[in-house]
Order: structure tokens, then sequence, then C-alpha cells
């Protein structure tokens, strides 16, 4: 392939780039996602930017239920500082296994059950894991989750919409015991943080519509209550 010629001298760099380095593998969940319906990957990295956006410039900014962190990069090349956690090992060890020196960050596992992440972090972030929560352990999770920010700490919580339940997929509901629709979720942020703003997403698009037809929310709190 580094004998390979590009049509047009600037594409040039990405023949030299394979050659040199290799070409990057996505993750476990990404993989399957690529191979069964390649648009969801889509819709998931737009979550990703998402958080990216609001967090920017953000010093040290906390994952929470990273998975194969396929779409941690996107939020980690906004801020100072990124570190990840999992509780599922597995994952993870793909997650370092994929690793390049230029995007490293800390990542380790930890089941926010057991206890709170040591050390303090400025905004922390959940895509697609409070809906996995039995709702008999959500306030645990949730003060576990936020015990490391500061009294001006940023969260975001983002999940699939409890209206969008009856288009999920049989795997997807497997795992999905905590679903909310947009007010239940500003609620229950709303006993952990004096502000709480609430977004729709639809496909890649968030938006401030009519929260019933979103097929999923974001949930940002701010301004942390002290217990």
């Amino acid at each position: 392939m580094s004998t390979s010629k590009t049509k047009e001298v600037q594409y040039q760099v990405c023949v030299e780039a394979a050659s040199t380095r290799g070409f990057e593998r996505l993750g476990l969940r990404s993989s399957e996602s690529w191979h069964e319906d390649p648009k969801h990957l889509v819709f998931r990295l737009s979550r990703y930017k998402f958080v990216a956006k609001m967090l920017t410039d953000y010093e040290h900014v906390l994952e929470i239920g990273c998975g194969d962190a396929f779409g941690t990069r996107i939020v980690q090349a906004e801020v100072g500082k990124l570190s990840a956690t999992d509780f599922d090992a597995v994952f993870l060890e793909d997650v370092k296994a994929r690793m390049l020196p230029r995007w490293q960050f800390d990542v380790f596992v930890h089941d926010l059950l057991d206890g709170p992440i040591p050390g303090s972090f400025d905004a922390v972030y959940a895509l697609d894991v409070l809906e996995h929560i039995d709702p008999s352990s959500e306030h645990v999770f949730l003060k576990n989750a936020f015990a490391p920010l500061g009294p001006h700490g940023v969260a975001i919580i983002g999940l699939p919409s409890l209206e969008s339940q009856i288009y999920a997929s049989p795997q997807s509901k497997i795992g999905h015991v905590n679903c909310k629709t947009a007010p239940e979720l500003k609620k229950t942020m709303l006993a952990y943080f004096h502000n709480v703003l609430i977004f729709s997403m639809n496909d890649e698009v968030v938006h401030t519509g009519f929260h019933k037809m979103a097929n999923y929310v974001f949930a940002i709190g701010a301004g942390k209550r002290v217990e």
C-alpha cells in the first residue's frame, strides 16, 4: 500500500497513515452496530458530540459507563483531561487494546453501586447507562455518580425516552429497565441539582421540541445540592 498514489495529492496522507500506523478499528459494541444497523452508530456518536460541545474547556471530565469508549474521543478532544469507567472488564480490555498514544486516557473498572469514584471532577456524564439501573438502585447509583463533583460541577445524563420503547429492538429491551419521560428525568435530576435543563433528541438531531415525540432525552444538571 505504501507505493499507492492517490489521484489528488492532499489525500496521500491517508495512504501514508495506513502504512505507518495501520488502520484503527471499532470497539466491541460499535463494531456490532456497524454490522447490524450502521445508522445507529451515527446516533450514538451524535450523543457524544452534544456532550463534547456542552463540556468544551472543562478541565477534568469523567465518563460513567463508557462501554467500548468508541465515542469517548469526541469528548476527549474538547476537554482538558478525560477519565472513563465501566463495570464490565470485558469492554475495558478492548478499550485498552485499541488505545493510541495520541488519545490515551485513564480507564478503569468500577461499579457505581459499590461506591463513588475517588477524586474530584468538573463534570460527569453517562450516556445510555441509567436505563440499565434498576429503579430500586437508582438513588445509590446517582448519588455515587455525582459525589466527585464540586459545587460548580455539571452532570449530563442521556437515555432513551420511555415513549420510544415500543420501537426498541428485543435486544435493547432486555437491559432497558429504567427508561424515563423527559419530565420524569428532570424530576429525578432535581433531587441532586438546583438547575436542570432538558433536551430532546431524534436520531442525530438535538432540539427543544415536543418531548413526547423524542426517542432520546438529555438532562444537564448544575448547582449541586448539598445533602
